[in-house]
Formats: structure tokens, C-alpha cells, sequence
């Protein structure tokens, strides 16, 4: 049976993760809300996914003398950041008795969770939201948004209680 197929009868559930608390709220909160599908055998399969930007989209294109230093220096970070954060995907995996497949894709989060979505045929797409207002929206661009209009299964923006967000916008 192919990988992407998933065990048969089981829906792939993809979550998108990054170093954000965001994310991990989103992350926490598939495990308590499927935990007794996943849990129990029966039906679904978690799929976790970090988009590690590449150096060149960090630093930029056409950078002068010395760039090389730097862009090895942004490569260490982004290898360090992507550790971190498959590492608390994995504690947090144990921590809720869940075997997840744990993935790290370099490339824009918006395209690498689409793609996650095609790969492994998945039937949901959880994100969180960063909560951003439009003009925010506007400049930065909304990875949720991106996939709730371009991934072929449905997708779920976890959004963290008005008392969760506050504290971590805080820290």
C-alpha cells in the first residue's frame, strides 16, 4: 500500500507547525480533539508539517561580498529553529499517546501544506491563526487563508481563546 494512501478507512489529518504558539495551540488542540480516533486505532492517521524557509528567501537575492557567511549563518538558524520545533511536536506527541508522521519541507508554508495535503491525500488541513487584522492580512499574506481557498480537503483555522492569545502576544 502506498504511503499516501494512509491504512484503509483512516482520513490523514495534516497540521501545519511552525515556531509560533499559535501553531502549537492548533497542534494541542487536534490532539484533544481527535485524540480518540487517533488513539484508538481507528480514524485518523496525524501528519505534522514544518515549512523551513530557505536562506535565499531570508537574505535576499544579489547580496553583496560576504554573503556566503551570512547565508550560512541563516541556514544554521533555520536548521535550529526546524529542530525546536519538530522536537516539541514530538514531546507533545508523546506527552498525548500519538504516533504522528513528522515532516520538514523547505519552501513557502503556503505551498509546502498544500502540497502536504496532495502528498498524503489528506482529508484535513489544521492551521493556526495568527489572528492578524486585514491590513496585516494585506502585507503579510495569510497562509490559512492561502490554503483554505487552494488545498483539496477541507481545512480547519484553530484559532486560541481570547485569554490564551492575550498572554501569548504578551510574551
Amino acid at each position: 500500500m502506498a504511503a499516501a494512501e494512509g491504512e484503509q478507512g483512516k482520513t490523514v489529518v495534516v497540521v501545519g507547525v511552525d515556531d509560533s504558539e499559535h501553531s502549537n495551540y492548533a497542534l494541542e488542540w487536534t490532539m484533544q480533539h481527535l485524540a480518540s480516533g487517533m488513539a484508538g486505532g481507528g480514524g485518523a492517521e496525524l501528519v505534522i508539517v514544518h515549512a523551513k524557509p530557505s536562506p535565499s528567501s531570508v537574505v535576499g537575492f544579489g547580496a553583496g561580498p560576504g554573503s556566503g557567511e551570512v547565508v550560512r549563518y541563516v541556514e544554521a538558524d533555520l536548521r535550529k529553529t526546524a529542530e525546536d520545533v519538530v522536537e516539541k511536536a514530538r514531546r507533545l506527541c508523546i506527552a498525548n499517546a500519538m504516533h504522528a508522521l513528522i515532516e520538514v519541507i523547505e519552501g513557502e508554508p503556503r505551498y509546502v501544506l498544500c502540497n502536504a495535503v496532495e502528498k498524503h491525500s489528506a482529508g484535513l488541513l489544521v492551521v493556526g491563526s495568527h489572528g492578524y487584522g486585514a491590513i496585516k492580512r494585506a502585507f503579510l499574506g495569510s497562509v490559512s487563508d492561502y490554503c483554505a481557498h487552494h488545498a483539496h480537503c477541507s481545512v480547519m483555522i484553530v484559532k486560541q481563546p481570547k485569554a490564551k492569545r492575550s498572554r501569548a502576544e504578551t510574551a
